[in-house]
């Protein structure tokens, strides 16, 4: 059994990952700061729907507090650290905000971790650091030095903190750049949500750009088995820090993901486009080569299985199944 503390607890993946590490048996401390960047009962339902797994405890604690949260570590404990603000156009409307989450915020929970002889650290990046001009596929040697949002700056300054403190503090980490997750307990900004919230509303969708833009989605199931993978790595790593892609190994464009949703729904979406917006990128996807090798990282959900999932969890929650 392993002692993990889980920054971001109650969040969309935080809360996955909560029932698959107390799942396996490991004892489980989460914490989370019910940041209104969306509603506290979004996080709270994330909570219920957990339940309340054998050797899981919760605090509600600020990340930023770094004397609470020491006190909830010793050195044989492994820090995940998923919390933070997430969001690339929310971010150009608060930047200050997202360097005191993304940054300070991280500043803080490695801190902790120092004070308390921590030696095993996860950190949760963004595939956003690539920005706009990173070859594709995106390898995680790639320089990575032209973010094209704050969300994106703040995610790469996180992981250059670590690089520069992790041999010094001997902490064994694991960064790892997650490529657009979905799933069940999805923030309701995120695309896949907000669209599906507004087709069974029979609203209009606007989709930015021209069509050619693509993610690489990944369903939360395949995000949770790679960190899992990577809270194991960190047992037997070298001091320092080690990059990984966790991405869904396939590249939807926009146009194919609103027609997947629309099929699982078994409607058909009103849809206007609009130019694409400042922070976004044309494209995302993730070379897996690094991950699978060193992590045995490899994508189970397609991503038409991952939609119809998605929407099955939403009808049951929302109650809406026309």
């Amino acid at each position: 059994m392993t002692r993990i503390l889980v920054t971001g607890a109650a969040g969309f993946i935080g809360s996955h990952l909560v029932e698959a590490l107390a799942g396996r048996g490991d004892e489980v401390i989460g914490i989370d700061n019910f940041d209104p960047f969306y509603p506290r009962d979004v996080k709270e339902r994330n909570l219920a729907e957990m339940g309340s797994p054998p050797g899981f405890s919760f605090r509600e604690l600020d990340m930023l507090d770094a004397a609470a949260l020491e006190a909830l570590l010793d050195p044989a404990t492994v820090v995940v650290h998923l919390a933070a603000k997430a969001g690339v156009r929310p971010s150009l409307a608060d930047p200050v905000g997202y360097a005191r989450a993304n940054v300070t915020g991280t500043a803080a929970v490695v801190e902790a971790a120092r004070r308390a002889g921590v030696s095993r650290f996860v950190f949760g990046s963004s595939s956003s650091v690539y920005g706009d001009s990173t070859p594709v596929p995106f390898r995680e040697d790639a320089i990575a030095i032209e973010p094209v949002s704050p969300y994106a700056a703040t995610k790469r300054a996180g992981e250059l903190f670590l690089q520069s403190v992790a041999p010094i503090y001997r902490l064994r980490t694991a960064s790892l750049r997650f490529f657009t997750v979905y799933g069940p307990r999805q923030r309701p900004d995120l695309a896949i949500h907000a669209f599906t919230r507004k087709m069974v509303e029979g609203r209009t969708l606007t989709l930015f750009g021209d069509g050619t833009q693509s993610r690489d989605y990944t369903y939360c199931d395949d995000i949770v088995a790679g960190v899992l993978a990577a809270v194991d790595w960190t047992a037997a790593a070298p001091f320092g820090v080690e990059t990984f892609n966790l991405g869904g190994n396939r590249t939807v464009p926009t146009g194919a993901m609103v027609e997947e949703i629309a099929g699982a729904l078994g409607m058909r979406p009103n849809i206007e486009w609009a130019p694409m917006q400042p922070g976004d990128v044309q494209r995302t996807a993730a070379d897996l080569t690094k991950s699978s090798s060193r992590l045995g990282y490899m994508p189970k959900i397609s991503f038409p299985d991952g939609i119809r999932r998605f929407v099955t969890w939403f009808r049951e929650v929302y109650g809406r199944t026309d």
